[in-house]
């Protein structure tokens, strides 16, 4: 609020503070902030529930189950987090406007987008999840044993990377059409199926003799993605529509070049199996990325050109 200052005091008007409880604009944001807040608190609170489930699990499970989801996060937040805040003053221009087919493009064009870039980045974490593990953390009391613990959690929250991404992405097309309840609504929803998912898998994982707490990550995961479908679901039936053939002729291009370069990846972590964590992490983050790359420009992909002349003009 402090940063905005100079530039109103620049307007040379004259202010008074007052809340504004009279004016509809300010009921209505007061009125859909609260269930917003609700929304937002969905994804810690369904962590929360899996750190107290690990609490009767194992010594070093809630570790691993923490360390693990910030791991899966980080991802989550540079491709979805950044293009849902990014996307979010279109989307709500488009539906102050009326203007719901832009709408329904511009939610399209954007699930396309983070479908791009979070497929490849579910298989880089699933398949360097050791290395990228042992290279941040390993060391002192945390141990290889630590490390076999967290990258088993990070396997099974990765899995549930697209669905946590894409669900930044849709909650935020309700939020432009003034509907937060409904985000709401589907996540607590996802909520009590994490709890009744957790309490089955860790059931299910300690039955084959896995470690239980890649249980709790497993039914996060699929808590999101069946939250992820709901959305997907309701904002279509909203939207009359999502144009659904874009948005899965962009998946299928991210599945195959997610299969290429997890074919690399596989070779590379045979070769490199007794070299350094941070040069298998790292050389595989290079590799695998410019094999991805390579396949989307190879099929001609938009969002690899546009990719490409951004840094042109970035380095330019």
């Amino acid at each position: 609020m402090l940063i905005q200052l100079p530039q109103l005091l620049r307007l040379n008007g004259h202010y008074s503070a007052l809340l504004g409880l009279r004016m509809g604009e300010v009921r209505e944001v007061a009125a859909l902030m609260g269930p917003r807040i609700l929304g937002v608190a969905v994804v810690q609170i369904n962590f929360i529930v899996n750190t107290i489930l690990a609490l009767s699990l194992p010594e070093g499970s809630v570790s691993a189950v923490t360390l693990a989801f910030t791991l899966m996060l980080m991802p989550q937040a540079a491709i979805a987090q950044s293009a849902a805040i990014a996307a979010m003053p279109t989307f709500s221009a488009q539906a102050a406007l009326g203007r719901l087919d832009e709408l329904r493009a511009a939610l399209a064009s954007t699930l396309r987008a983070v479908l791009l870039l979070a497929i490849p980045a579910t298989a880089g974490l699933i398949l360097l999840r050791v290395p990228l593990v042992r290279f941040l953390y390993e060391g002192g009391e945390f141990t290889s044993r630590s490390t076999a613990l967290v990258a088993w959690a990070l396997l099974w929250y990765a899995a549930g990377l697209v669905g946590h991404s894409l669900v930044e992405v849709l909650a935020r097309a309700f939020y432009a059409l003034h509907d937060t309840r409904t985000p709401v609504g589907v996540g607590a929803a996802a909520m009590s199926l994490n709890i009744l998912f957790s309490f089955a898998f860790m059931a299910l994982f300690r039955g084959w003799g896995w470690q239980p707490h890649g249980g709790l990550a497993l039914a996060n995961s699929l808590a999101t993605a069946l939250e992820m479908i709901g959305l997907l679901l309701l904002i279509r039936r909203k939207l009359g529509g999502l144009e659904g053939r874009q948005v899965w002729a962009g998946a299928g291009v991210a599945l195959a070049g997610t299969l290429a370069m997890g074919l690399v990846l596989w070779g590379w972590l045979r070769l490199a199996q007794d070299w350094p964590a941070w040069l298998v992490t790292s050389g595989g983050v290079l590799a695998g990325g410019l094999v991805y790359g390579g396949v989307l420009l190879a099929l001609k992909v938009p969002e690899g050109r546009a990719l490409i002349n951004a840094l042109r003009r970035r380095l330019s």
